[in-house]
Parts: C-alpha cells; sequence; structure tokens
C-alpha cells in the first residue's frame, strides 16, 4: 500500500514515527511504522531517514507498506447536505455528532463512508482518509472543503498551510465576555496529566495559537461570539476560550456539565481560492436549530 502526505504548520517538529502514527491511525501499531522506516520504504522528500527525524512544514512523505493492506472504506447512506459540487472539489455542511473519517474505534459511520457513497471521485492522496483536507470535531457543524481530484488536494492542503483560507465560527460560551472583540494568542501544546487533551502551554513543543472573537449578543448567563481562527491547532477554539475562563456550551472535555444536547461550535463560513478557476469562493451556512434559544 503507497501513502503520501504533506506536512503541515500543525504536524511540524514531530518524529516522523509519530507523525506517520498519527496519519494512519489504527491501522499499523508504532513499532511496525518504525521498522518500515528503518527499511527505507518511508522517504521524506526523496531521502530516507530515521524514526526520529522531526518533519517540517511542507515536507513530502511518501511510505511504501508491504504485504499489509488496510481495512476497506464501506460505502454508506448517511446524511449530509450539499452546499456546492463540481470536477474539483465538494463543499459540504457536516452535521454535529459525525466523525470526518475512519480511525481508532471508527471503521465506519464517518463523513468519508458517506462521500464514497455519493461519488467515487475522491483525491487518493491518502487512500485512508480520501479526499479530506482538513476536519472538523465531531461535535463540530459546520463547511468543510472535501477534494475530488489530487491536484484540487494539494492546492487545499497547501493553502491550509499558508493560512489563506478564511474561516469562521459561530460559538455559545459561558459567561460573558468583558470585550466586544479581542484576540487570544496563547500557545498550545499536550495536557501534562491527560494526553487525550490539548491546554494553553508555554513550552518547547507547543504550537503558537491565535483566535479572534467578537461579541455577537450578550445573554444573563452566556455569550453568542463569532470565531475567526488565524492558526489552525487541534482544539484551538475549545481551549482558548476555556483557557479566558469562557469556556463553549456542551464542552464535556474542556468545560463544564453539558447544558446542550451539543458542542455549541458551528463553522458557519469557508472561504478558499478554487484551485481550477483560481477565483476566491466563500460559502456560509445557517446557524443551527440548537442555537435558536440564543439568537431569539
Amino acid at each position: 500500500m503507497v501513502y503520501d502526505f504533506t506536512v503541515s504548520e500543525e504536524d511540524s517538529d514531530k518524529r516522523l514515527d509519530v507523525f506517520l502514527a498519527q496519519k494512519l491511525g489504527k491501522e499499523y501499531s508504532r513499532s511496525f511504522i518504525q521498522r518500515v522506516i528503518t527499511q527505507e520504504a518511508v522517504t521524506v522528500n526523496q531521502c530516507s531517514l530515521k524514526p526520529h527525524y522531526k518533519v517540517k512544514r511542507g515536507d513530502m512523505v511518501h511510505v511504501v507498506v508491504p504485504g499489509q493492506a488496510p481495512f476497506q472504506i464501506v460505502p454508506e447512506d448517511i446524511p449530509f447536505t450539499i452546499l456546492y459540487e463540481d470536477e474539483a472539489v465538494l463543499v459540504i455542511n457536516k452535521p454535529s455528532g459525525l466523525v470526518v473519517h475512519p480511525g481508532a474505534g471508527n471503521k465506519d459511520g464517518t463523513l468519508v463512508n458517506a462521500l464514497l457513497k455519493h461519488t467515487q471521485c475522491l483525491s487518493s492522496i491518502n487512500p485512508v482518509r480520501p479526499g479530506i483536507v482538513h476536519r472538523l470535531d465531531k461535535e463540530t457543524s459546520g463547511v468543510m472543503v472535501v477534494a475530488k481530484t489530487n491536484a484540487a488536494h494539494l492546492s487545499l492542503v497547501q493553502q491550509f498551510a499558508k493560512h489563506t483560507i478564511s474561516r469562521k465560527y459561530v460559538a455559545v460560551v459561558h459567561g460573558c465576555l468583558e470585550l466586544d472583540e479581542g484576540i487570544i494568542d496563547f500557545p498550545i501544546g499536550r495536557h501534562v496529566r491527560d494526553f487525550r487533551r490539548l491546554a494553553v502551554r508555554f513550552s518547547d513543543s507547543s504550537k503558537y495559537a491565535i483566535t479572534r472573537y467578537k461579541v455577537i449578543k450578550r445573554l444573563p448567563e452566556v455569550s453568542v461570539v463569532e470565531l475567526t481562527p488565524e492558526t489552525g491547532r487541534t482544539h484551538q477554539l475549545r481551549v482558548h476560550l476555556a483557557h479566558i475562563g469562557h469556556p463553549i456550551v456542551g464542552d464535556t472535555k474542556y468545560g463544564k456539565l453539558p447544558a446542550l444536547s451539543r458542542l455549541a461550535l458551528h463553522a458557519k463560513e469557508l472561504g478558499f481560492l478554487h484551485p481550477v478557476t483560481k477565483k476566491f469562493l466563500v460559502f456560509s451556512t445557517k446557524v443551527p436549530e440548537e442555537f435558536s434559544d440564543f439568537y431569539s
């Protein structure tokens, strides 16, 4: 099996074996990946390197895994809304509760399964995650772009890496923010006691992260805010808002006991340069009905 990856800024400085273990998910063990690397079946920018090599943004990682095939991704009839589609890209509105791609504990019932039911024309750069160039958390709903060709995939990955993609989210957070708008500028790293969580950390391994916020509405116990991430760290918005004392409503990982049946975070707008036409396109969706009580 052959895999190709382009290292994003978020993955920069990770060990090569760790990077591949995260990308390949449950398919192969870390020890197996290390063995493949030492057997020179993995190249970075066409060079064979050691498992401890720290990957850099823009590195092209090529993997050839002999004699072992990953599980087959089965198309499934899972509903999702299509906002736009042409021969190069597919723009969708992902519902809350839907995992984006197969991985540990999620071999089926994912967005990828649903996409394959809709079309077989998806980028194949990462066969485990066909078409996927970015992710939303399972609990987060909203706009996503999917690549239907490998050329579109590479173009979109570059745009995300260079932060030229425009993104806006809406969230309901606990408490009333003092300022009408502001910037949250804190680095994010792995939590010191719980490896499954991230946290604001000032360490060499942390990644810089910047989030802009604007208050849309204040209520007695919560605020509705518009969020613009300038970087794309995992759980960035959830970690940043929790750190300043205003966790997102419904966030059981970083916040309080749920006051809503879902995470109150929605990716309402996404803009990108079309890989073929070179026109900058912007797509938006309505705020979910579950948020309506906070807008009335």
